[in-house]
């Protein structure tokens, strides 16, 4: 019963929506209109923007061909071609165009649906055990550890360049580690930890920038810059099959934790109150954010302002529910980031943006409007 109080009850962390009181203390339906509108206008975006991002490439093709290939029968119904795309199988023989199609071109589209749901969920979840709205994988220093681990891989230990995605993990969670560990004094708190996130990502980052003086080979220096400012260029289904069980535990995790977010929401006295150990709780719903950001890294490199901005919109379309909350970030993420990359592909076309500059250019703005708007931004 506790766990199931919404967040709004909070009177000091009360705020505009895009939902009335009313509403949202009479919606009692786990699913209600407005996510159903964010779900399905999202799946809306990720279809049409997968559609236009497989439409271009060095190889030549008209729209039929490319669009004949996305649904090709021998590849959609051949279960030989699924255990090679999520199995690393021996792919069967299929048409050169929907070779190129589903092999080199859809695991781009995948990759940002997986990573741009993990950032969404993981910064949703950063938002609700600081209760700041301000709170991100990258404020947090999870990003600046995964950067410095890639860093790490590609100028002193090149000869690993293969093991990057688990080093970029590793460093997330390594970083966010020592987060917890500087913010705790007898347990953490909300404002501790995103001080403590500004002091490791500062730190890390510095150290990124170090690394860069050490580096010889211009070709590392571009990957690492790549890797840096987020892009999912040259993608393939072995990045998917990286990303998706991580993506699959990590959103589970996610909706089962949503009560217990919600309860971190009233404040640490109030959920004592109510039975939660809080420490317990934030430090298990902080690893699973970690997991969730780091997969993203993982494939994806460092890709800014989705885990900000996407639990901001989202909020404003369907509340501070976090049961609606994190499925609606689970959707909008994946729109947000294949949205982005098409924008990157076609703005400048043919030269490609990395889909990083793309978001951090889309959510600076964003976020000043926000910040503009609301006069009590930064806490929940």
């Amino acid at each position: 019963m506790a766990s199931e109080a919404p967040a709004e009850s909070n009177s000091k962390s009360e705020r505009p929506t895009g939902k009335s009181n009313s509403e949202r203390s009479a919606g009692n339906e786990y699913v209600d209109r407005s996510l159903a509108t964010v779900v399905l206008g999202s799946l809306a975006i990720v279809a049409v923007g997968g559609l236009v991002q497989v439409s271009f490439g060095s190889y030549s093709m008209t729209l039929p061909e490319v669009w004949a290939a996305v649904f090709d029968p021998a590849v959609l119904l051949d279960p030989r071609a699924w255990e090679s795309f999520l199995l690393g199988t021996e792919m069967p023989e299929v048409s050169r165009d929907a070779s190129v199609v589903w092999n080199l071109r859809i695991p781009r589209v995948v990759v940002g649906i997986l990573a741009g749901a993990n950032l969404a969920v993981s910064g949703a979840i950063f938002q609700a055990i600081t209760r700041n709205e301000l709170a991100s994988p990258y404020v947090l220093g999870v990003s600046s550890g995964a950067g410095l681990a890639v860093l790490l891989t590609l100028v002193v230990f090149s000869g690993a360049a293969a093991f990057l995605p688990l080093f970029a993990a590793a460093g997330g969670a390594i970083a966010f580690m020592l987060v917890y560990a500087i913010a705790w004094k007898g347990g953490t708190s909300p404002v501790r930890l995103v001080l403590a996130g500004v002091i490791v990502g500062t730190v890390f980052n510095s150290l990124q920038t170090g690394l860069f003086f050490f580096a010889e080979d211009l070709a590392v220096v571009q990957s690492a810059i790549a890797w840096t400012t987020g892009s999912l260029t040259g993608t393939d289904w072995e990045q998917v099959r990286l990303a998706l069980p991580w993506t699959m535990i990590a959103v589970v995790l996610s909706v089962a934790g949503s009560r217990q977010l919600n309860v971190l929401l009233l404040g640490e006295s109030t959920a004592k109150s109510l039975g939660m150990s809080v420490e317990r709780v934030r430090f298990g719903l902080a690893s699973v954010a970690v997991l969730a950001a780091s997969a993203a890294i993982a494939v994806a490199g460092i890709v800014g302002f989705v885990g900000l901005v996407v639990p901001h919109m989202v909020r404003y379309l369907v509340g501070s529910d976090y049961r609606r909350l994190v499925v609606g970030c689970a959707f909008a993420g994946p729109a947000l980031m294949v949205a982005a990359d098409v924008g990157g592909r076609l703005l400048l076309y043919p030269i490609q943006l990395p889909v990083g500059i793309v978001t951090g250019v889309l959510g600076g703005p964003y976020f000043l409007y926000m910040m503009r708007k609301q006069q009590d931004v930064g806490e929940i």
